[in-house]
């Protein structure tokens, strides 16, 4: 099974230009809010119809500008969970679910859903009445009724408070394990992303910046707009000065690196956890000054500037986080005078490509 996707539409500021693969995989969308996340889903569930492209399914073409073929949503065997959950609120728990099946199975494929979803107790109940997490179950239940080819999910756990997300992501990540076909799970929560998918695809502004196994994506991203979706709050300018050294304009230091530097380098970056504390006579330290900081209740956030800056800037800060059980057993007695950057965790970042402004 697979899903294929090559679509593109003008909207007022930006161009939806999106093209994956998914073979029967859970492949997370990544981006900021109003990047084409969700219209991506709505074309391909028949909703939005793109201006050119391709759309396959299985090997079913459900979308296809030079031939003219627009397979209509309900045809498309194409499952949907909105963020809202799109409950129809004058029909019941049962009823719900109920409509979306044949007649002639709909109290056999009920009845074993409401088991499922451990809905029995709630099936003639109106979605008004039901918890955030029990509307879930129920818009999911209601998808698998319909027996689809492709399930989308589109920020899932958008309408629920943190307490119910903790319960429900187990749940559906047993419920995702079993559903053996292409999954699409939109999000703007890069933890979410990681804690479903096996593939992330990163969207900025309509087009589809970088895609491939989620380890890859977030431990060693290839663009700046990437790195910073996935977390990276420590970014600078950069220049190449050779094939394994590079100069962090903004924190006005040489970096010597494992990887090789090409011509391309636009940033370097580097994840607030893998700062160390150093010492003058090592390699890639920077003296600093602590800024300000930041208690959690597992670990710590130090904003650091480097000492005696005469270009000091915003972008000059450096985020540092530390576990607090490490802070308090190492550190706590003296705040170190430099910081270590390991040349194994730096990332070489390219500019993304120029967005495509209509």
């Amino acid at each position: 099974m697979s899903l294929s996707v090559n679509i593109k539409k003008k909207y007022k500021n930006f161009v939806l230009d999106i093209h994956f693969n998914s073979n029967e995989r859970c492949l997370g969308i990544l981006g900021a809010s109003g990047c084409g996340k969700s219209l991506t889903l709505k074309c391909i569930a028949g909703i939005v119809t793109p201006e050119e492209g391709k759309i396959v399914l299985n090997g079913k073409v459900l979308f296809d500008s030079k031939l003219g073929i627009n397979i209509p949503p309900q045809q498309r065997k194409i499952g949907l969970l909105f963020q809202n959950y799109a409950l129809f609120p004058n029909m019941t728990v049962r009823e719900n679910i109920g409509i979306s099946c044949n007649k002639k199975n709909r109290k056999s494929i009920t009845d074993r859903l409401l088991k499922e979803f451990r809905l029995n107790q709630l099936e003639s109940r109106y979605p008004g009445q039901l918890s955030g997490g029990e509307q879930q179950r129920v818009a999911m239940a209601r998808i698998l009724a319909y027996d689809p080819e492709a399930l989308l999910l589109d920020e899932p756990f958008s309408a629920l408070d943190s307490y119910l997300k903790e319960e429900l992501q187990q749940n559906l990540i047993d419920f995702l394990r079993k559903f053996n076909k292409d999954i699409l799970m939109v999000s703007h929560s890069r933890g979410e992303l990681y804690r479903f998918c096996d593939y992330i695809a990163v969207i900025d502004h309509g087009s589809l910046m970088e895609t491939g196994n989620k380890r890859k994506i977030f431990e060693d991203p290839e663009k700046f707009i990437t790195a910073r979706l996935t977390g990276c709050r420590n970014i600078s300018r950069a220049i190449r000065i050779s094939d394994y050294e590079v100069r962090a304009i903004d924190w006005s230091v040489n970096l010597h690196t494992n990887k090789r530097v090409e011509d391309n380098i636009r940033y370097v970056g580097i994840q607030s956890c893998y700062i160390k504390p150093g010492e003058q006579h090592e390699e890639n330290t920077i003296p600093i000054n602590l800024s300000d900081s930041l208690e959690g209740p597992d670990q710590v956030k130090f904003v650091l500037t480097k000492q005696e800056d005469a270009n000091y800037s915003h972008n000059s800060n450096l985020l540092w986080t530390v576990a607090k059980q490490e802070w308090r057993h190492l550190y706590q007695l003296k705040f170190p005078e430099y910081i270590q950057i390991p040349k194994e965790h730096i990332l070489l970042l390219t500019e993304s490509e120029k967005r495509k402004i209509c």
